[in-house]
């Protein structure tokens, strides 16, 4: 089976297999018992987005349901304008600590 390090050298994201087989070994628990509980996080992630807009996994990040407005856009191949309706979308909003760690900030 794929490794972390193998997953990281071929420039490849983790596999959910990989992902859980990571969290298993590091804390060692059953592969099974850390599937179920992503599993569940995740029907967790779903509903508490849907009841309430937002859902926090401190550390980590949000996910966010957002309201985007009515515009105008452009059809590309006719160049003709078209009014693009008003819709929900779900963001991820990556917490601050993870993000400085990917891509430090640059220094003044």
């Amino acid at each position: 089976m794929a490794t972390k390090a193998a997953a990281a050298e071929s420039n490849r994201p983790m596999t959910q297999a990989q992902i859980i087989s990571a969290l298993a070994d590091s804390c060692d628990l059953n592969k099974t018992v850390v599937k179920a509980l992503l599993e569940e996080m995740a029907t967790l992630a779903v509903k508490e987005t849907k009841k309430s807009g937002k859902f926090v996994v401190p550390g980590f990040g949000r996910i966010v349901k957002s309201d985007r407005k009515a515009r105008l856009g452009r059809n590309p191949a006719t160049g003709e304008t078209i009014k693009i309706p008003a819709k929900k979308v779900v963001k991820f909003r990556m917490a601050k600590s993870i993000a400085d760690q990917i891509v430090p900030p640059k220094k003044k």
